[in-house]
């Protein structure tokens, strides 16, 4: 979840530093530092944003060609100066950043602290430094005392090391948590996501678990932990710095928001041609003879992911007929599942690099089962590790409350759904056509609706001063009501709860009073009288009424005292529809607020850690 970044070569390093720590703000943070090799390393650190850590670089500007940085979010020890990366051994020869969470700390520190080692923070990374320092003393070998660290260290890390002795290198490795190697002409570079290098090239590497890069300004040297090279491609990346600015949209999240559209075309027209009956999903292997042995199918997300995995479940189930299970990764990877070489796991991340997902993938793949990703990030940890991988193409997702990756995930799902029911012959072709049309409108549908953005913008200026807001629907109207109570959550800080309509009665009701808000959902035309009858339930208790519908069921109007009005579409795709009106609704609560919407209090755009 922390934002690494590292240089070698022949410009100054901390500008290079910042610039990349910046454009990984979005992996959320609480505290930043850099340290930078001048004859010697120093180094600076700040709590808080990182205007805080340059107004520091004013006063003590570190000078030097070598250098690591790191934006830190808290998980041992609270957010603090003292508490920041990069750590030091005690005499300030050995630097090091690290992302993760190195479980067996709390054992490694007691054996150190019996050796005369003493620590200044609260935090797991500053064992592993103290642990490095520990083997460099035996041979004064970098390589040899990461290597030897390692073989001790239980958990999730990507780590990048320097020396003081050895200036002219910088040691990464990782496990479970992404590290990316960037190859410049006399410099090169490290960092946690490629956004944070970007500016500088265009060709990386990306090292798998336990393998360890010496990275000089001339050479990058991929190993595995017995020191033997590895030869590892270049990937070439092929989107632009400009996808990830704000192009003058006030915020990124907003920014994303206009450019689901896009998202939209570019996941569904490359592979549903308008003259073919059928669904391409680059060169997937979902042919007949493998789904015909296929029992069940789980889907595997977090947060947002999850709740477009929710949507995929219903449309599977629906027109494949197959059994689906949706869960949480966090809750899957710790039961017992039935898995086996008849199983289809179909994993959501937009990062793919999601801890979780990515031990439940793991967990598949040992028990024989055959694994699809749905990612955003090509060359991530899930797209590598996956039988499949369908990438979803949104670009860039910079703001931490995913929008654009959502609806990918939603067209991702639709294709898959149609793929597979296509294939055992279980949608017809009819069935097909209607929904691709269907399909083909939505960009411009999503574009009509943006077009309307001002009235949802007076809404939240009406409802700002809510104390609660709960959001209900029934059928796929629900798992839109989970997503968009968590963007609410996410984004604005308040209180917000989804629930089935139909279970109001059965205990939530009791938490309605003056001053709550209730977001109804009604796009499931065939719910929609039930839908209503909730909503009177709750009006009839003092709370105020929005509510999103279709065009044309102007009945709500009787119940509600503010409405929004999607376009027309076939059943199966009105979650994507619903939901744009919940993005900009919580959007402009937020920005109402005066909150700091890109960069949400607590929260990291890629959970890399359990």
């Amino acid at each position: 979840m922390c934002g690494i970044v590292g240089y070698i070569g022949s410009q100054e390093a901390s500008p290079i530093l910042i610039e990349g720590l910046r454009t990984l703000e979005y992996r959320g943070y609480d505290s930043s530092g850099i340290a930078v090799f001048d004859h010697k390393l120093n180094m600076v650190k700040s709590k808080g944003r990182l205007i805080n850590l340059e107004d520091k670089l004013k006063v003590e500007d570190l000078q030097g060609v070598l250098g690591i940085g790191h934006t830190r979010w808290a998980t041992h020890g609270e957010p603090s100066d003292h508490n920041a990366h990069p750590h030091m051994n005690e005499s300030g020869t050995i630097a090091l950043v690290h992302n993760g969470i190195i479980e067996n700390y709390i054992s490694l520190k007691e054996e150190l602290i019996e050796k005369g080692y003493r620590f200044i923070s609260e935090t797991d990374t500053e064992i592993a430094v103290q642990l490095i320092d520990l083997y460099y003393k035996e041979d004064n070998n970098l390589l040899e005392a990461v290597i030897a660290a390692l073989h001790r260290i239980e958990g999730s890390f990507a780590l990048a090391v320097v020396a003081e002795e050895e200036p002219d290198k910088i040691i990464a490795t990782r496990k479970d948590s992404p590290l990316v190697l960037g190859i410049g002409d006399g410099e090169n570079f490290i960092a946690s996501d490629v956004p944070a290098i970007l500016r500088h090239t265009r060709k990386v590497y990306f090292i798998e678990d336990y393998e360890i890069a010496v990275v000089t300004k001339d050479d990058i040297v991929i190993m595995d932990m017995d020191q033997k090279r590895i030869k590892r491609e270049i990937f070439n990346v092929t989107w632009d710095i400009q996808a990830a600015e704000k192009a003058g949209y006030e915020h990124f999240m907003l920014k994303e928001i206009y450019e689901q559209p896009k998202v939209i075309r570019d996941t569904l027209t490359p592979r549903l041609p308008m003259d073919q009956d059928d669904v391409y999903l680059d060169g997937i292997n979902l042919e007949k003879e493998v789904l015909e042995k296929i029992t069940r199918i789980y889907v595997i997300a977090c947060g947002t992911a999850y709740y477009s995995g929710l949507i995929g479940k219903e449309l599977i189930e629906k027109y494949a007929r197959i059994p689906v299970i949706a869960e949480v990764a966090s809750e899957f990877r710790y039961k017992d599942p039935i898995l086996d070489e008849n199983t289809l796991m179909i994993v959501v991340s937009q990062s793919g690099e999601t801890a979780d997902t990515l031990a439940a993938l793991r967990m598949a793949k040992k028990a024989g089962a055959h694994v699809l990703g749905v990612v955003n990030a090509v060359g991530s940890s899930i797209s590598r590790e996956a039988d499949d991988v369908l990438y979803t193409w949104a670009g860039p997702e910079i703001a931490v409350a995913s929008t654009k990756a959502y609806s990918a995930q939603l067209c991702a799902m639709y294709l898959i759904s149609m793929k597979i029911s296509l294939v055992l012959g279980k949608l017809s072709t009819e069935e097909f056509r209607e929904l691709r049309a269907a399909l083909y409108q939505l960009p411009s549908q999503v574009e009509h609706i943006l077009e309307n953005a001002n009235l949802i913008e007076a809404m939240a200026k009406k409802h700002v001063n809510m104390k609660n807001v709960f959001y209900i629907g029934r059928g796929l109207d629900y798992a839109v009501a989970m997503e968009g109570a968590l963007k609410i959550k996410e984004i604005a800080y308040l209180h917000a709860e989804p629930y089935p309509a139909g279970e109001l009665k059965h205990g939530p009701i009791a938490l309605i009073e003056e001053g709550s808000l209730l977001m109804g959902l009604l796009g499931q035309e065939s719910l929609f009288d039930k839908t209503v009858s909730n909503i009177k339930e709750v009006k009839a208790r003092g709370a105020s009424i929005m509510a999103i519908a279709m065009e044309g069921n102007k009945e709500v109007e009787q119940v509600a005292e503010d409405v929004i009005y999607i376009p027309r579409t076939h059943w199966s795709l009105v979650p994507l529809l619903e939901n744009i009106p919940q993005q900009l609704f919580a959007y402009y609560i937020a920005k109402n607020l005066g909150h700091d919407i890109d960069k949400p209090r607590n929260l990291a755009k890629s959970v890399t850690v359990e």
